[in-house]
């Protein structure tokens, strides 16, 4: 068989030397990743136990909440919960299907316009007004509704105002003709959790403690190397053990060691 033909034949386009189940997972500095898999964890906030556990090829997280979520809901049987991420588990979709799930998903929205950078108005500059359908601008005027189109799957909806030409803070708005403003069919419901997100502004920190926090001790212990075997089975069962080994050591140091025995002894 020629060298190049496994690669081909790959479903997703990538093949490893080392281990055939193992995928590139992008890390936090840009343009960068590693060739592994893709931890996720739910972790309580009050005891930083961990709750469930799951180990994936998917090499982001966009995917991972409303799954993650249903898991958590499924072992402590509840039917709300709420859900502290990082910026990587911001998808639309996925916050939108958790609020009809139950599950009260606070996700932080990346930065991805380089507006403020080069010191004009952020999206969040410009007021959206329901009963009209119109967006206000930084500079009063109304931006109205003109089209619709679908993008990447999303139905989206676009906003302008003709007052953009004569507009005496148009430098600081855009360097187009016009500054377009797109508004997803139910970019409500991320609006909603914005207002959440901005009533609690201890979540990063809670979520630091808690996700972060476990995830350091895990790779503490597992050393550089991180999982020592190959083959997703493998490495599945490999993190399990690692995942009750850490539950065991933070329920000694919760209850105490005899009196978690006695528990298990019942």
């Amino acid at each position: 068989m020629h060298r190049g033909e496994p690669l081909a034949q790959a479903p997703d386009g990538q093949l490893s030397l080392t281990d055939p189940d193992a995928r590139s997972i992008a890390t936090s500095a840009r343009g960068s990743g590693i060739v592994g898999y893709n931890v996720q964890v739910a972790v309580d906030a009050r005891h930083h136990m961990i709750v469930t556990h799951e180990v994936t090829h998917a090499g982001h997280d966009r995917d991972q909440l409303i799954p993650m979520g249903k898991q958590r809901q499924e072992v402590l049987q509840v039917n709300e919960l709420t859900a502290l991420t990082d910026r990587g588990y911001f998808k639309g979709e996925q916050i939108r299907d958790c609020q009809s799930s139950g599950i009260t998903a606070l996700v932080p929205k990346p930065q991805t316009s380089n507006n403020q950078a080069k010191g004009q108005f952020d999206k969040r500059d410009f007021r959206y007004i329901p009963k009209d359908n119109e967006y206000e601008c930084p500079a009063g005027q109304r931006a109205i509704w003109r089209f619709t189109t679908v993008e990447n799957g999303q139905t989206i909806h676009k906003y302008w105002t003709s007052a953009c030409p004569r507009c005496p803070i148009k430098a600081r708005c855009t360097s187009g003709e016009y500054r377009r403003i797109a508004r997803w069919e139910h970019e409500a419901v991320l609006e909603a959790m914005q207002v959440k997100l901005d009533q609690l502004p201890q979540a990063s920190r809670i979520r630091r403690q808690t996700g972060e926090h476990v995830f350091g001790t895990l790779k503490n212990w597992m050393g550089t190397t991180h999982f020592l075997t190959r083959r997703f089975p493998n490495v599945s069962t490999e993190m399990s053990l690692h995942v009750l080994a850490y539950n065991l050591q933070r329920a000694m140091q919760i209850f105490g060691v005899q009196p978690l025995l006695q528990v298990i002894r019942a």
